[in-house]
Order: structure tokens, then C-alpha cells, then sequence
């Protein structure tokens, strides 16, 4: 345990959130979701749900703010607009840390390879379909 560090955090997590660099994208996904076959690097988180390890990972990791999208969810049966729970779940905890910032949905094809394309993945016990996101790096200013 250390002082102010969510005890989600895990010491395999934190060397891979500290290992990436500004750009880097981390995926946390679902308990559907096929992690093994996907990741560059893997973490397994197994007991907790997405939104919260998002929460935990918010809580250190800056997202970036030099373009114009940095974090994706996809696309619930197909449809952009559509509005999941555990959507809302995800925007409450980017909501707390990054407020400027705004999901993007992605259609199929595209969030599976936007999840394969990140330096690491993060694998919930997320029950809820579709409780998987992907969030770029940012930087600390001086």
C-alpha cells in the first residue's frame, strides 16, 4: 500500500502506466472482451468493474488534451447514439478528473482495432456488454 494511491492500482498496472509516454492508449475492457488475443501487455484486474478501474487509473494518468479525441467507447449494437449504463458510468468518472474531455464512439471494426492498436489492456470482470474504453495518454505540465 502507498499513501494517495488508489489500492486498485496494482504494481504490474502502475509500471505500465508509468511506462507509457504522451499518445500511449490503454484499453480497459469487458469480461467478454477476448484480452488475451488483443494485448501487447495485459492486466488483469478480475473482480472489478471498468468504470471503477477507470477511476483508479484517472486519479493518475493525465489525458490528452493536444488533440481533438483521446478517449473511445464502442458503439452499442451498432449504434453510435445509443447510450449504455455503463456509458454513463464511464463519463461520471472522466467527467471528475478531465471535463474538457468527451467520449467518442466507435462503430465495430474500429474500436476493436483502436483496443489492439494500445500499449496496454487492462481486463475487468465489467459484466454490462460493451463496458470496454480506451484513453490516450496525455502529459504533465511544468
Amino acid at each position: 500500500m502507498l499513501k494517495g494511491l488508489d489500492p486498485l492500482l496494482s504494481p504490474d498496472l502502475l509500471r505500465i502506466l508509468r511506462a507509457m509516454g504522451h499518445g500511449d492508449m490503454i484499453a480497459i475492457v469487458d469480461g467478454n472482451y477476448p484480452a488475451e488475443t488483443d494485448a501487447k501487455r495485459l492486466v488483469r484486474l478480475d473482480g472489478h468493474g471498468a468504470p471503477r478501474i477507470l477511476d483508479a487509473i484517472l486519479s493518475v494518468m493525465p489525458v490528452d488534451d493536444m488533440v481533438p479525441e483521446a478517449v473511445w467507447r464502442p458503439a452499442a449494437y451498432l449504434d453510435p447514439k445509443r447510450m449504455e449504463p455503463v456509458f454513463e458510468d464511464f463519463n461520471s468518472v472522466l467527467l471528475k478528473y478531465e471535463p474538457k474531455q468527451k467520449i467518442v464512439p466507435l462503430t465495430g471494426e474500429d474500436f476493436y482495432n483502436k483496443v489492439k492498436s494500445c500499449f496496454a489492456i487492462v481486463a475487468s470482470s465489467e459484466p454490462r456488454l460493451y463496458g470496454n474504453i480506451v484513453v490516450k495518454k496525455g502529459v504533465i505540465y511544468p
